[in-house]
């Protein structure tokens, strides 16, 4: 959430931002600085009333005192009162206003983010080189199907399509790279792993930015007012909210693996196939507290430890800052990591890391103070995929695929998966 006092001081810098995401954003800005002026005209009237009510109830006090009838001043006095009472209520009605308004105006971009949508995202850096074969490649859900770890129209009856069933050496294979990956951020780069809940409240999905926005995205268990967290960025960002850190306690870092739920409403009929787009997949998450002068560059030592999985497991990746039409509302930058799929033909987002500024701790409360004498400032959030399972799978198998349909396994995960080699049944 913007800070309302950045917007009064620097409107046009803010505007100027904005309408790189959405034209349209300078309106909903216009609206906010109406509203937050009719508030404080509304504010400083009621002060001016309490100060106009204070005196007369001292007067009444003085015509008690000396057997003087005070019924006039009374009656004036009570009409002040429910004067006040109806400013108190638009008041309150103005900053609900303004705070539902805040809600729905993203994150402004970083500088260095460039406008556009889509096709204005630039690619800062490849690894390796796309796997060459003497043979067609296939699609990964082939591979799976013939290997028998992948079972589509097994999920398909479950539940419906976007819930894929692996099995076997294919469920094992998903387990070790969960277990290689939160080893590497654990003992390599100094995170906390965490197991959180996979149901949260609708304030920790306001918090990190899922609220209001992509509510229809989203699965709702509307009995108990919880929703099924789209990533674990949700519970873990949340975990110290309403808290006061410490500037010894920071920075935070958490890695959490977790299942994620997306409708993806807005995403029919988009890449379906296999395990490209679906409902439930599993990932692990970073996340990271951050003093605001260390927030850049944690955002890239973030994607560095993403990109060191992609790197120990040998698939060829490439990073791609985000242009402001293709960034996430919360983010003010964003950097995708995208693997080469050999079998589909196509770069595969499998991790965005981002740096949110203090947008998401205006919503979720997360503060610190520097010294125990000053005031509590916000942290500054970010948070990566380290990685998301489904496609890093699809790339594995459709990279180390062999003519005769196995896969030789990366030698990281021999030891993970127990076995340097998955084989079609005979």
């Amino acid at each position: 959430m913007l800070d309302i006092r950045r917007l009064r001081q620097e409107p046009e810098a803010v505007r100027k931002a904005l309408v790189k995401r959405d034209r349209n954003l300078s309106a909903a800005i216009d609206g906010v600085l109406e509203r937050d002026v009719e508030r404080r005209a509304a504010l400083t009237l009621v002060n001016d009333l309490k100060a106009q009510r204070n005196e007369a109830s001292r007067q009444v006090g003085e015509l008690k005192r000396a057997g003087k009838d005070a019924t006039k001043l009374i009656q004036e006095t009570k009409k002040i009162s429910a004067q006040i009472a109806e400013l108190d209520d638009a008041v309150r009605k103005a900053e609900d206003d303004i705070r539902g308004a805040l809600l729905a105006i993203p994150n402004t971009p970083l500088e260095d983010v460039p406008a556009g949508g889509e096709d204005s995202n630039q690619v800062i850096t490849q690894w390796g080189e796309p796997q060459e074969f003497s043979f067609d490649p296939l699609p990964h859900w082939d591979l799976g199907e013939n290997l028998g770890i992948l079972d589509l129209a097994a999920g398909s009856r479950i539940t419906g399509s976007g819930f894929p069933v692996l099995q076997g050496w294919g469920a094992r294979l998903q387990r070790g790279l969960i277990n290689f990956f939160l080893d590497i951020h654990s003992t390599e780069h100094g995170y906390i792993e965490l197991r959180v809940p996979y149901l949260v409240n609708e304030g920790s999905m306001i918090g990190t930015g899922q609220l209001p926005k992509f509510a229809d995205d989203s699965y709702q268990s509307e009995q108990d007012g919880l929703w099924l967290i789209p990533t674990a960025e949700v519970p873990v960002t949340n975990m110290r909210s309403g808290e006061v850190l410490a500037l010894d306690e920071l920075p935070l870092r958490y890695a959490a693996y977790s299942p994620c739920f997306r409708r993806e409403a807005g995403a029919a009929g988009k890449d379906t196939r296999g395990l490209l787009r679906v409902h439930q997949f599993d990932k692990v998450e970073l996340v990271r507290y951050e003093v605001p002068e260390c927030a850049l560059e944690a955002l890239e030592d973030l994607t560095r430890e993403a990109e060191t999985i992609l790197e120990r497991l040998g698939l060829h990746y490439r990073r791609v800052l985000l242009a402001t039409g293709d960034l996430g509302s919360s983010g003010a930058k964003t950097y995708d990591l995208e693997v080469w799929a050999p079998g589909v033909g196509q770069w595969l987002e499998v991790s965005s890391c981002s740096t949110f500024t203090d947008y998401q701790a205006r919503r979720a409360n997360l503060r610190f103070k520097r010294k125990q004498s000053e005031k509590p400032e916000y942290v500054h959030t970010l948070n990566g995929s380290a990685l998301a399972l489904p496609r890093v799978v699809a790339a594995l198998l459709e990279t180390y695929q062999e003519e005769d349909g196995s896969i030789a396994l990366p030698e990281p995960l021999h030891s993970y998966v127990g076995t340097k080699r998955l084989t079609p049944p005979e």
